[in-house]
């Protein structure tokens, strides 16, 4: 039986909905599961762990592991994948897990992939499924190492209600301090917005915004919506809007709820970073947008003359 390995996505406190996500394929794909949890103070979130669909919770709890590093990260890693016999060890799509990952690969002399979108068990055979190129094509790559680590993409695996775990914890040894690296303090966007990585709905604006004004028209469309707001790479360029707010190959890749693309022509390259989006409304002048190829609604109009509306709308709906 195939052993799944899921390294919990826990921010500020917070389990993150993506850990559910992996569990449950894990126990779809008829796996045994276990959850590995680092960090601070974070012993209470054992049964967030189990109900998300993990049999044994490795938890390396230590004031220490507060602030992430890479390295001291992937010891308590490979401690757990050592302890439970993993062969399949699976990060969320995060900054820290793709920091993470590779070490650990190296470190069990394992394979590495990174954005899968599926995974396929064959008896002993794995085949992973993963975009290449701007997803322009998809991979079939078959696994030959006797452990595989994989970054899945945001958005590639779907949580499933019902599914529980039992309560099982295994406290893993504190590693040494990393001495190449020393993490004094991490600094957060103090804007108060929404994190485009934790939003249900995203709202990303595009070139057709023309300029400040324009941004800031849909801005107050995201506010309405209590939504991440994001950005093309085109207006990231041009200096209106942050890098932190890009979205696409080169930018942050998101699976929300709902992705509203505004104004937006849908380059390639954006469009590899939201097409996992599980509903995608477009906005854009003109109707050949290759936008709309991907939107399952779609309005042909001026943004200028459409978000006011939908503001409105939205309004209706709220009161």
């Amino acid at each position: 039986m195939a052993k799944v390995l899921v390294v919990a996505d826990i921010k500020q406190g917070v389990l993150k909905g993506s850990t559910a996500e992996l569990l449950s394929k894990a126990k779809a794909i008829g796996a045994e599961t276990a959850v590995v949890a680092i960090g601070s103070n974070i012993e209470s979130l054992t049964p967030d762990l189990a109900n998300a669909g993990s049999d044994t919770q490795y938890i390396a709890d230590d004031a220490s592991l507060e602030l992430f590093s890479a390295g001291p990260y992937a010891s308590c890693v490979v401690d757990a994948a050592k302890q439970f016999g993993a062969t399949l060890i699976w990060f969320g799509f995060s900054e820290a897990g793709k920091a993470v990952a590779p070490r650990v690969a190296a470190l069990l002399d394992a394979a590495c992939a990174t954005e899968i979108t599926e995974v396929e068990l064959s008896g002993d055979q794995v085949e992973i499924i993963r975009p290449a190129i701007a997803n322009k094509v998809m991979q079939r790559v078959k696994i030959n190492t006797e452990i595989l680590v994989a970054v899945v993409r945001a958005g590639a695996f779907e949580a499933t209600q019902g599914i529980t775990g039992t309560e099982n914890v295994v406290k893993l040894s504190i590693p040494a301090a990393d001495l190449k690296a020393v993490i004094k303090e991490l600094i957060s966007d103090a804007s108060g917005e929404v994190d485009l990585a934790d939003a249900d709905v995203v709202i990303s604006v595009g070139r057709g915004a023309k300029d400040q004004a324009g941004v800031d028209l849909v801005k107050e469309l995201a506010g309405d919506l209590k939504a991440g707001f994001g950005s093309s790479r085109a207006m990231v360029d041009s200096g209106i809007m942050a890098h932190n707010k890009q979205v696409g190959q080169t930018g942050k890749i998101v699976a929300p709820t709902l992705y509203m693309a505004i104004g937006i022509s849908g380059a390639i390259q954006h469009l590899a970073g939201m097409t996992g989006s599980k509903t995608i409304l477009a906005v854009n002048k003109d109707p050949e947008a290759p936008i709309f190829n991907v939107a399952d609604y779609g309005i042909v109009g001026d943004l200028f003359e459409v978000v006011p509306i939908l503001r409105e709308e939205i309004k209706k709906i709220k009161s």
